[in-house]
């Protein structure tokens, strides 16, 4: 099913032999119990305590611009996803290892390592889409609305999700061409996401200074230029938070596919993917603590749900 890779003693094994192997079990047998429940707590919190929450106060704020909430409604599905999703196949292929149960570990994994790509591909694609569109925001003006339609935000999350699962499904083919897939792919949405926040700070200087010259300004030009702000400043939180949980995994995938062997790799790698894991936990945190209406959306719904459960 996978391509084959050379360990160290110079035998030909399949990426699932590597990773499902007594010999690398070893190393990490103290860990996997640690693992296997760290894991199954963030399947929880991605799942059903936090990001359920979310897509259920985005459902009802309508103050948001139907594109940029269109996108914050897929970022909060695939972080529901990877709760629901990947995160249980990762918990059974740690468990898996450590009892020895080769024969589900194979299927286990693959599972993991294709959903993850799927879901962190269609995350890091929609954040860079949300730098863009505050980018666009900033320096279309009165053409913004025009040019960001929802109809076209959909074209790109559907494209996101195919783009996503197309190139995981490689794993397939050749596992490795997966791993620098996802190295070059995070790189240049990370470059992309740079570029556009880069180029909003440098607009907004050049618009202070020319606002400055300006004796009585605009109170509702101010008014719309303090809710951009604080909306860039939301994604550049969601942007960091990614960066900071996908960048070590991505730094290890790259020297995995490099390397002649993977078991100097394989605790890094396990925990470095367990980060990768939590940003689906964090996301919905910033949500509530950066975006206002979304914080007071939350509480609404969770109020209600507390008055139904009191009554009934």
């Amino acid at each position: 099913m996978a391509a084959q890779n050379f360990t160290g003693d110079g035998q030909q094994r399949t990426i699932e032999d590597i990773f499902c192997s007594p010999v690398l079990s070893a190393v990490l047998y103290g860990h996997l119990t640690f693992l296997s429940v760290l894991n199954s707590f963030l399947s929880v919190t991605a799942f059903s305590l936090w990001n359920a929450l979310i897509l259920i106060a985005l459902r009802k704020e309508s103050s948001l611009h139907p594109p940029s909430k269109l996108l914050l409604r897929n970022l909060a599905t695939t972080d529901l996803c990877v709760g629901l999703i990947s995160e249980p196949p990762t918990v059974i292929f740690w468990m898996s290892v450590k009892s020895e149960h080769w024969n589900i570990c194979p299927f286990a994994f693959a599972a993991w390592f294709i959903t993850s790509y799927i879901f962190s591909g269609v995350s890091v694609g929609t954040l860079t889409a949300i730098s863009v569109e505050r980018l666009l925001a900033l320096v279309l003006g009165l053409r913004y609305r025009q040019v960001v339609t929802l109809k076209r935000t959909y074209v790109i999350v559907f494209t996101l999700w195919v783009f996503s699962a197309g190139f995981s499904s490689t794993y397939f083919w050749n596992p490795f061409i997966t791993y620098w897939y996802g190295s070059i792919y995070i790189s240049l949405c990370i470059i992309i996401s740079i570029f556009s926040y880069t180029k909003i700070f440098h607009t907004l200087h050049h618009q202070n200074q020319a606002r400055g010259h300006v004796q009585q300004p605009n109170q509702a030009n101010q008014l719309n230029m303090a809710r951009y702000k604080k909306a860039v400043s939301s994604a550049i939180w969601l942007q960091l938070t990614l960066v900071a949980c996908y960048l070590p995994y991505d730094i290890v995938a790259v020297l995995w596919a490099e390397s002649e062997t993977l078991s100097s790799l394989y605790q890094a790698g396990s925990y470095t993917a367990t980060l990768v894991h939590l940003n689906s936990s964090l996301n919905p945190i910033l949500y509530c603590w950066k975006i206002v209406e979304v914080r007071q959306a939350v509480k609404d719904t969770i109020r209600q749900m507390l008055c139904f459960c009191f009554s009934s």
